[in-house]
């Protein structure tokens, strides 16, 4: 890596020069090579040493930085931003994460891969072990799992067990069998799954041309993402890329809240595990497992961890939808917990604040569509909810027209969109 420093220019022994590395990555994307096209690897420089005939790739990363002015707007911000990692190749951020680890099993021989999922990680998982050339198992919960996340893992040729238990208890079953057989572990327990999952804070600060945003927000399930986050903000600090890190904040649904309640009963000190449930099935996670780093990088960064009911997460996916981006549910609640972050004076009007968006709005079309039938939201969870909220979810609902085959009946409906759009 001599190439990488600079007598031109202080630098710490044994540190890369900063401008160069900067260079080396923008410059690896004009290359032909797969594993220079991938946003993973072309930080390889900053990632586990693998061969190169051992990484295994479907040109994850790279992913867009979306505004979202709408939204923004209705804040008071400034500037909002969503960082979308559900354009991975597999439709969430799990690719990240999975191309690093399963290139270590490539490399370390293994011929069987596993993990414990909810969907995300199976599906990812599945692709890449195919990908390989490797067998791989999924053990998933009984209960609510979104069946076109389980459909992907299906059709990569994974053996699919569906376990009559929960998805900690899938953790346990799994944990034994590892034990007991060759079988590599591909749960974000692996840290290596945290080694590709750090990438993406250095496409941040990329496309935000280097200059630090002010608050990042994830959501809070296995908290691996907040973890390897924090992580990658770190070390760009400490190579001298930055100057300071970002506050990273976790958002977790009521029903699924054990950071938030650990926080908030003993400080983040110990954690009991909760009964996991919530429609946002990808943080249906009752024990998470990164719970420690989580707190720790809540703490060293100045972050925050808040909780959304049900109805918040729905408006904000459809709000997130409203600007032509979309997500799966999960992934909304970073904008429901930044309305409250707001609200609560944590963020101000006139910081940058970036949303992670786990994944693609297609992981659950059911929820998507059974909230436009107006079909998704229970009459007790709609209780309490204000005339305005009541009004904006109206505005955001669009539930297929049903009409006769006539060209009147069609442009009556449209004039009819026409005035109901009208300021009154």
């Amino acid at each position: 890596m001599s190439e990488l420093y600079s007598a031109s220019r202080p630098v710490s022994k044994n540190r890369p020069n900063p401008g160069a590395l900067r260079y080396l990555w923008q410059e690896r994307r004009t290359s032909t090579m797969a594993i220079d096209q991938s946003g993973v690897w072309r930080f390889r420089d900053l990632l586990p040493i693998v061969p190169d005939e051992r990484i295994v790739t479907l040109r994850e990363g790279n992913t867009p930085l979306y505004e979202m002015p709408k939204a923004a707007a209705a804040l008071g911000l400034n500037w909002l931003l969503a960082k979308h990692q559900g354009m991975n190749p597999t439709g969430s951020f799990k690719d990240t994460g999975m191309t690093a680890a399963l290139s270590v099993a490539v490399a370390s021989g293994y011929e069987w891969v596993a993990c414990a999922s909810t969907g995300n990680t199976s599906a990812a998982m599945a692709a890449y072990a195919a990908r390989a050339g490797l067998r791989s198992m999924v053990l998933i919960p009984e209960g609510k799992i979104a069946w076109g996340k389980l459909s992907q893992s299906m059709d990569y040729g994974s053996t699919t067990i569906q376990l009559r238990t929960d998805f900690d208890g899938c953790v346990r079953v799994l944990g034994e069998i590892v034990q007991r057989a060759p079988v590599y572990l591909l749960n974000s327990v692996n840290p290596y799954r945290l080694e590709g999952q750090k990438t993406p804070a250095f496409e941040i600060l990329e496309q935000c041309e280097w200059q630090v945003p002010h608050h990042i927000i994830v959501p809070g399930g296995n908290l691996a993402n907040c973890s390897a986050l924090g992580k990658g903000f770190a070390e760009m600090l400490h190579l001298g890329f930055i100057h300071r890190v970002p506050k990273i904040s976790v958002i977790q649904a009521e029903g699924a809240n054990p950071l938030y309640q650990s926080l908030r009963t003993n400080g983040g000190v110990s954690l009991e595990p909760v009964t996991a449930n919530t429609r946002a099935s990808a943080i249906q996670i009752g024990n998470p497992a990164s719970w420690k780093k989580a707190v720790r990088i809540l703490a060293s960064t100045g972050g925050w961890c808040e909780q959304v009911s049900e109805r918040e997460i729905a408006l904000a996916k459809a709000e997130i939808g409203a600007e032509g981006i979309g997500c799966e549910p999960a992934s909304a609640v970073t904008l429901a917990g930044l309305k409250k972050l707001v609200a609560s004076g944590r963020v101000g009007k006139e910081e940058t604040a970036i949303l992670l968006l786990t994944g693609h709005t297609l992981k659950d079309s059911e929820y998507t569509i059974k909230y436009h039938r107006g079909e998704l939201l229970t009459e007790a969870e709609m209780m309490g909810a204000s005339a305005e909220e009541l009004a904006l979810h109206a505005s955001l609902r669009h539930e297929p027209i049903v009409l006769d085959a006539e060209a009147d009946a069609v442009l009556r409906a449209i004039d009819a969109q026409m005035q109901s759009a009208l300021p009154a």
